[in-house]
């Protein structure tokens, strides 16, 4: 059994993260580390979790008893915890913020985005996983970046749900804001834009044109929705074609001829992908949940593909379809 450790485990991945874990077929929770809720259950905090586990918060991580980490802090967080701990050598670490997915020197850190360094993972010993928003994009860009089929710029719209803004309330994710509301945030400076970029460029080297991003915040809890286009000159049956050749052998990404809606996602590692042609622009649809697709699920994801494991080990989720 892998021994698994979560750091920062009060907020809303690391509770995802325990609701995968604990039910995972070869994997145990050595230890959930908090530091202001060390000594209670974590159905105290995790309520959904009560009579799931007996787990208590515990203040210290205790790497002895671990062989893999995932670290659930916010960013800046697990930067400052990796420089500060003397982690062993042989301990896997997946870390859910930002600190390291974008390529920097003395970065070892390979980004966790299986469908396009799902090799990489498996030979890693250090995971950056991707963002919520670039795991619903790229999801959508990727085939037409492999096939080096990106020749103009990406115009992306993308709505998430109120858990992507992370559990601590603000001025913008309380209920009586953000409901029957919705709003534009960070139009063309989102901070996963580079993540996004970055990617790109590794599948199509010569791509530099702009990635016009919308995100809005929607009035729903969890699940995104991101609709894409650009020019495209082919018909939409050899889109068609181009997307599902590329995702045949990725259990998690399903290319569909219906317009498809968050419900079909939500509670899921599914991401759900559709194309339409319109003159000569080609519209991509992609929904995700970005909880679990965006964020723990694929940890998990990732941590199976480091173990050797099933990739869909512990990940089959049913979707709330109500």
């Amino acid at each position: 059994m892998i021994k698994v450790g979560i750091i920062g485990g009060a907020g809303y991945t690391a509770g995802e993260l325990i609701r995968i874990l604990i039910n995972h077929p070869e994997a145990e929770i050595a230890f959930v580390q908090s530091t202001s809720n060390a000594g209670n259950p974590i159905h105290v905090v995790h309520r959904d979790l009560l009579g799931e586990t007996e787990i208590d918060f515990v203040a210290e991580a205790d790497f002895s008893k671990s062989d893999v980490i995932f670290l659930c802090m916010g960013h800046g967080k697990s930067k400052e915890f990796v420089e500060e701990n003397d982690i062993p050598a042989s301990v896997k670490i997946i870390d859910l913020s930002h600190d390291y997915r974008l390529k920097a020197e003395g970065n070892d850190f390979i980004y966790g985005l299986p469908e396009i360094n799902r090799e990489k993972i498996r030979s890693s010993e250090r995971i950056a996983n991707p963002g919520c928003f670039a795991t619903g994009i790229q999801l959508a860009v990727l085939p037409l970046a492999a096939a080096g089929l990106l020749k103009d710029e990406l115009h992306v719209h993308a709505i998430t749900g109120s858990t992507g803004a992370g559990q601590a309330p603000s001025k913008t994710s309380h209920f009586s804001w953000r409901n029957s509301n919705v709003s534009v945030y960070k139009a063309f400076q989102h901070q996963h834009l580079g993540e996004i970029t970055e990617s790109f460029v590794q599948l199509q080297p010569s791509f530099d044109k702009s990635i016009n991003f919308i995100p809005v915040r929607g009035n729903h809890t969890r699940g995104i929705f991101a609709s894409v286009y650009t020019q495209f000159y082919g018909t939409v049956e050899e889109a068609e074609k181009l997307y599902s050749g590329y995702y045949e052998s990725h259990p998690f990404v399903f290319v569909t001829n219906e317009n498809p809606d968050v419900k079909q996602v939500v509670n899921t590692n599914k991401a759900i992908v559709h194309v339409e042609k319109h003159g000569d622009k080609l519209m991509i649809l992609s929904v995700t949940d970005n909880l679990l697709k965006g964020a723990s699920g694929q940890a998990v994801q990732n941590m199976n593909l480091m173990f050797g494991l099933d990739e869909k080990a512990g990940l089959n989720l049913k979707p709330v379809s109500f």
